[in-house]
Parts: structure tokens; sequence; C-alpha cells
């Protein structure tokens, strides 16, 4: 009996997990130690998304490590081979800019048919499928795509 030969399907596994992620709580806590007093950075979901999308980024190898910050997975997305494009392809990494319900950059994915997933607070930090551009109300900032994804 000959062995089967089995390939891992990057691009697929990694849309899928995305996908599969909606209404997941797993990254809604990070705790960190803050002027040695524990406190959970992300509070209880409500500043997750960069949790959300650079753990699925790392799970897949596809940057170095996990991050609390916006701003820190863009420095880890730009130096792990990411590349800015105009239009967003399936497993694009999304940036939002601030917006009328919050001052702050914002992560997470397209996932096609002008569909992303990111986390939303009012879910308790769960990832949510939602419009691409919120409906055009809140403006994207950059589309990264990484090579590793192509079919």
């Amino acid at each position: 009996m000959n062995p089967k030969k089995i390939e891992f399907i990057l691009f697929d596994t990694y849309t899928a997990t995305i996908k599969k992620s909606v209404g997941s709580k797993m990254f809604q806590n990070i705790y960190a130690l803050v002027d040695g007093e524990k406190k959970d950075v992300a509070e209880n979901g409500t500043f997750s998304c960069a949790n959300f999308a650079s753990s699925i980024l790392v799970m897949f190898g596809l940057i170095k490590k996990r991050h609390a910050t916006v701003k820190s997975t863009i420095l880890d997305i730009e130096t792990s081979g990411w590349k800015k494009v105009d239009e967003p392809k399936i497993g694009a990494v999304i940036i939002w800019g601030p917006w009328e319900k919050s001052d702050r950059d914002h992560i997470g994915f397209y996932i096609g048919d002008e569909k992303a997933i990111s986390t939303e607070s009012k879910d308790g930090g769960a990832p949510r499928e939602h419009h691409w551009t919120y409906n055009d109300k809140r403006p994207v900032k950059a589309i990264y795509w990484h090579k590793t994804l192509e079919k």
C-alpha cells in the first residue's frame, strides 16, 4: 500500500479560516502588564481587530508575530512581503481609516463579493461579515496582498 501524497492548499485553507472565524470570541482579549498591573488592552473586544488579523496571518506564516495594534501589524505586514495593491482580492488585508464611530484605524480581510470580515466592538469583539467599505462610510487606507496567496 502506497502512502497518499497530501499537499496543503494555503489559499483555500487561509480563506476558509477567515470566513469560519465569524462570531468567534477567541480574539477579544489581550492581556499585558501595564505599569506592572495586568490589563486587558483589547478591552474585552473593543480593540481586538489587530489581534484577530495578526493571529490569522501568523497561523499561516504570513507575518512574524501577533499584535495588539494596527500600526504594529502594518509594520509586520510590510516587512513580511506584503505589497500594497489598488484593488482587493479574496484574502487581501484591508486597512480602514478613522470614521464617525471610531477615531482609530481598523484591520480585516477582503472575502469577495464586496464583503470583508473584521471584528466589531458592538459584537463583543467577534469577527463579522460586512460591506468592504462599510457602505462607503469608512475610508479604505490600504489594501495589502501577499504573492504566496496566488492560486
